[in-house]
């Protein structure tokens, strides 16, 4: 069950309240009586970056070739 504290609590109470986050507990914070936010631990990383995962791997050539004038304003 979540627990919800106003704002003039959760900046007086934030380090005990990071830490329940942290535990487990989810606070949801309110602003005049209505929730506004919710506080949470951060997910742990799932995705590990190992070098050289793709070694052996062939790319085609057209991998290499710079992107068109469409596909770099696409990224804009």
């Amino acid at each position: 069950m979540p627990l919800t504290v106003n704002v003039h609590e959760a900046k007086t109470q934030l380090s005990r309240l990071l830490e329940q986050a942290h535990a487990g507990q989810e606070i949801i914070l309110a602003k005049a009586g209505k929730p506004y936010a919710r506080l949470m631990p951060l997910a742990p990383e799932t995705c590990i970056r190992q070098p050289g995962r793709l070694a052996g791997k062939q790319f085609d050539e057209a991998f290499f070739e710079p992107l068109s004038d469409e596909e770099l304003s696409a990224w804009e």
